[in-house]
């Protein structure tokens, strides 16, 4: 098939942007006019309803604004996945995700950044301490409380997806392939930007980054790039949202694995250690060479494309290879 670049939609990109971002400061408005902010009684509400404003932004863009012209479903990705071996993609969304945020307290250790302590768990007691578990902490060893908190990682994909659903569909499901006709490189780290900074009405609050006030919103969206280069490579590669939104519940459900295993009074500073932080980055990164120099990425003859892009080498792995 002759391959070609789709038309860069800038009705449909520009008005989702701003309506994702318009939808978000709306949600999370009363943190801002109470003067609470993150300790206003309905934090616990108003943050998950934010991670669904990207979705509502999809449903006013394409059903009002800029219908696209392949339909709902294609554009967006609400399909399990296209071409043979898109079922490594959700493996390595499901497994590989949290894998990866497991060795983010170690990669944090090795450069002296953080303080491990895989015996008595301390950093973890001190916080379940705090939080009133006390009598927990009698009758149950700290070891066996850690053991079924990694335990409970492979569900944290599905329980987290709900939420990272109202995301995904906005980011990768929708804003990615709209980009495509920039580039694929281009469109990953673009879409990344776009969604680090919607998160600027509650890292101006101190959410993620409470100790860097005046350099949070670049954290979170250079942590956005770099994660979302992996979930958007899921999402070419299949032509589906879904890893995409297997990996960003991966992703949410494992980030509290720095209060595990660290040592009490030793605290991690989010900006240096764990998946918020530079540390956390190393090995996604790595992973993206990986990708590159395995031409992998940019993806050959990705599903939202009639066929390869002008200069994109042909794929030379086996085609059901991930």
């Amino acid at each position: 098939m002759e391959s070609h670049r789709p038309t860069l939609d800038r009705k449909g990109i520009l008005s989702f942007i701003l309506l994702a971002y318009g939808l978000a400061w709306l949600v999370v408005s009363p943190l801002w006019l109470s003067g609470q902010g993150l300790r206003h009684p309905l934090v616990g509400l108003l943050l998950p309803l934010m991670m669904w404003t990207p979705a509502l932004a999809v449903l006013i863009v394409t059903r009002l604004i800029s219908p696209p012209p392949e339909g709902l479903q294609r554009a967006t990705g609400l399909v399990l996945g296209r071409g043979r071996g898109w079922g490594w993609y959700w493996l390595f969304a499901w497994l590989g995700i949290p894998l990866l945020v497991l060795a983010t307290p170690f990669v944090g250790a090795l450069v002296g950044l953080y303080t491990l302590d895989l015996v008595a768990f301390s950093g973890f007691r001190a916080t379940l301490e705090a939080a009133g578990a006390g009598p927990l902490l009698a009758q149950t060893p700290i070891q066996v409380l850690v053991l079924a908190q990694l335990a409970l990682l492979p569900l944290a994909p599905a329980i987290n997806a709900v939420f990272a659903f109202g995301e995904e569909w906005g980011w990768r499901g929708y804003l990615l392939p709209r980009l495509l006709p920039l580039g694929q490189w281009p469109a990953l780290i673009l879409s990344g930007i776009v969604w680090g900074l919607w998160h600027m009405p509650v890292i101006l609050l101190g959410y993620n980054y409470p100790d860097h006030p005046a350099s949070g919103w670049l954290l979170m969206t250079a942590m956005c790039v770099v994660w979302g280069l992996l979930f958007g490579w899921t999402r070419l590669a299949t032509g589906s949202v879904w890893p995409a939104v297997i990996a960003h519940g991966a992703l949410n459900g494992s980030a509290g694995i720095v209060l595990l295993l660290g040592q009490a009074g030793t605290p991690a500073d989010p900006a240096l250690v764990g998946v918020t932080g530079v540390t956390g980055w190393i090995l996604p990164l790595l992973v993206v060479g990986v990708l590159a120099l395995s031409r992998r990425l940019p993806v050959p003859d990705a599903p939202d494309l009639a066929g390869p892009q002008p200069g994109t080498p042909a794929r030379t792995t086996p085609e059901g290879a991930p």
